[in-house]
């Protein structure tokens, strides 16, 4: 991997388009200090100190193309209610949510995360309560999201299919969209990434499931062994027809696949100490397909999603990652990859002077 030619990739993320389909919910963070025990059961009681709502799943994948300098064709649906509004003002300026269909009958989905805390430490979550994440949609609102996501795939250069199993995506819609876009002569990289349905999806560009998504799919338990992982990597291929498939493993990084070449393994790029992964697959789907509409290669691309991925669990919440803090990371990187151990430089020298025939001095300087 030449680091430079990744680090100049960042550069041609710049006003790229991405049509973002699919499912749009409202990432609820609701912030307190842990006061005391209740008396009443064992539970801890908080005081309340805010409230955050920020565009998750299909737009938190928006938010992350923009914030690296992209522009957005959001296609989804919201409800026509409050919290609905408040996503609605919430996107980045470079998301051009004309697409985003506000359903008067339905209930914008909400993730609500209590997350709490001492004074003086960080905040921890302590659960998780769902709404209309699974509500289902009426006929008119599925072909106005259906035509609304068709025109904004027609003026993209990448198109990314967010599919967290509301049922707004299916794979027949994703099918007939690909056809259009073909018809059309647009050869333009079409990506998903789906939660549940991951094989329905077929001969699309790529797909980034994670690792536990991958065993579910297959049936399997990879762990940390690396011929499981192969086969089940060259079977996501085979069973989904993709150019492309992207393992996201966490803590062990990221394994590429693709036809006919040899596994590319991405080693995790930042440290182990991660403050928060909500959100994190939206951001390295969101690089992916930003980079692949920049016209990179598939391991360009998913080394500089690997970075994105790294920076964006070091932060609490639903977050994005900018093109700066990008750059920055690679130079980091390579800076790291570049220095000498201590010691290497020495070595170095005394087995140049040793393979040109001569003795090094042991001589002591000054």
């Amino acid at each position: 991997m030449d680091p430079a030619h990744v680090r100049g990739l960042v550069d041609a993320l710049e006003g790229r388009i991405v049509a973002v389909i699919g499912d749009v919910v409202a990432d609820e963070f609701v912030y307190g200090r842990v006061a005391r025990v209740s008396r009443e059961a064992p539970v801890l009681i908080l005081e309340y100190d805010s409230t955050e709502v920020v565009p998750g799943g299909a737009g938190n994948a928006a938010q992350n193309v923009a914030a690296l300098g992209g522009r957005v064709r959001l296609g989804a649906v919201i409800g026509l209610d409050d919290v609905g509004g408040r996503l609605a003002e919430a996107f980045h300026a470079n998301v051009d949510a004309r697409g985003v269909v506000r359903a008067a009958g339905r209930a914008t989905p909400v993730k609500t995360r209590i997350l709490a805390g001492g004074i003086h430490s960080a905040k921890q979550q302590v659960v998780r309560i769902d709404r209309g994440v699974h509500g289902a949609f009426d006929d008119a609102t599925i072909a106005r999201f259906e035509r609304a996501a068709v025109d904004a795939a027609f003026e993209a250069d990448a198109i990314l299919i967010s599919d967290y199993g509301s049922g707004l995506v299916t794979p027949a819609f994703v099918n007939r969209l690909r056809g259009a876009v073909r018809q059309a002569g647009l050869p333009i990289p079409m990506l998903v990434d789906s939660r549940y349905r991951l094989l329905d999806y077929r001969a699309l560009t790529a797909c980034t499931p994670n690792e536990s998504e991958v065993e579910e799919a297959l049936g399997v338990r990879i762990n940390d062994n690396p011929k499981t992982l192969e086969r089940a990597g060259r079977a996501i291929l085979a069973k989904t027809k993709m150019e492309a498939v992207l393992i996201t493993r966490g803590s062990r990084g990221m394994a590429l696949f693709v036809p006919d070449q040899p596994t590319v393994h991405i080693p995790i790029f930042g440290s182990d100490e991660i403050a928060d992964v909500t959100g994190a697959g939206d951001t390295v789907m969101a690089t992916l397909s930003l980079a692949l509409a920049a016209g990179a290669s598939f391991e360009n691309a998913a080394r500089l999603a690997n970075y994105a991925g790294g920076l964006v669990v070091m932060k609490r919440g639903t977050a994005t990652v900018t093109g700066d803090e990008l750059r920055a990371a690679i130079d980091r990187d390579s800076a790291q990859v570049s220095a000498p151990a201590p010691g290497a430089r020495r070595t170095r020298r005394a087995a140049a002077t040793a393979a040109a025939g001569a003795v090094p001095s042991r001589r002591k300087r000054g």
